[in-house]
């Protein structure tokens, strides 16, 4: 269980935005890129896997004075280093090896995603701001990945929403360790010190703005419409403004943790108005040439 734990599987969800381009490309029904991405979902995770034991091996001892990680098998003495780094090796031997059978173009992907989050683990992740954005690149390749294999072209306004969404659960992150930082008196990682609570909440009001808008302007967009065949994508904004306005509703109200994966697995509002939003786009997408839906 703990070698299990120790590759942070509950993680990998983030690795699920490989299938963005083939459901914002209404090609999500294609079974066989859908199986080519699976496969690219496999190697994204090894990879991403093998940056997890790096960064905990050189963070272990920090990780002891934090109350959650210090629950993670290096930290907790629970996995040795040395196994550890053996089982990084593997990883990274299976995720490259899957990835260039894929497609060379998606290792090419792959190899950048783990040359940033290496330099990320190295230090560049006790850089404020800098910290910020290393994570939210490491989104927007997960879909340039999906991209590659599945040879989808990417849409400049999907970048921008997921580069964007991801700054967001970045600086929630953040948030969270700041918060720790306040009720423990201790710092949980370097880049804190560059950032406090006013910083963070105003950063957070300010991206999630221009989220609302910038999807706004892609449903609306003349090329969105018609490359989906509909007009009427508006009609989810709904769900992307109750998400938002939920999420800042539970840090603010209810003072509870930043984190928006915490939020997004504990959270039933937050996940049914997800699934929602999730209906109401593939109903206007693949089901366009319904009456109702033109």
């Amino acid at each position: 269980m703990a070698y299990l734990k120790l590759l942070r599987p509950k993680d990998w969800a983030k690795n699920l935005f490989l299938f963005i381009p083939l459901f914002f490309g209404g090609e999500f029904l294609n079974i066989g890129k859908l199986i080519s991405v699976s496969f690219g979902f496999i190697a994204f995770s090894f990879i991403a896997s093998s940056i997890y034991i790096i960064n905990d091996y050189r963070d272990r001892e920090d990780d002891r004075k934090h109350p959650v990680k210090c629950k993670r098998p290096l930290a907790a003495g629970t996995v040795s280093p040395t196994a550890a780094i053996l089982i990084c090796g593997f990883l990274l031997i299976a995720g490259f090896g899957l990835a260039w059978w894929i497609r060379d173009k998606f290792l090419f992907v792959l190899a950048i995603y783990f040359l940033i989050n290496l330099a990320y683990s190295l230090g560049l992740k006790s850089v404020p701001i800098l910290d910020i954005f290393i994570l939210a690149i490491g989104f927007v390749l997960r879909i340039k990945g999906g991209s590659v294999i599945s040879y989808v072209p990417l849409s400049e306004w999907i970048v921008i929403m997921v580069f964007l969404l991801a700054v967001f659960m970045a600086i929630g992150k953040r948030r969270d360790d700041v918060l720790l930082k306040l009720s423990s008196g201790t710092d949980m990682r370097k880049s804190i010190k560059g950032y406090n609570l006013e910083l963070l909440n105003t950063l957070l009001a300010l991206v999630c703005a221009v989220i609302v808008v910038a999807y706004l302007m892609y449903t609306m967009s003349p090329d969105t419409i018609k490359k989906q065949g509909t007009s009427r994508l508006y009609y989810t904004c709904i769900f992307v403004l109750a998400g938002i306005m939920r999420y800042l509703s539970i840090i603010y109200v209810a003072a509870d943790s930043g984190s928006p994966t915490k939020i997004l697995y504990k959270d039933r509002f937050i996940q049914i108005t997800l699934l929602l939003w999730i209906a109401s786009y593939t109903l206007l997408i693949y089901m366009k040439d319904i009456t109702l839906f033109n």
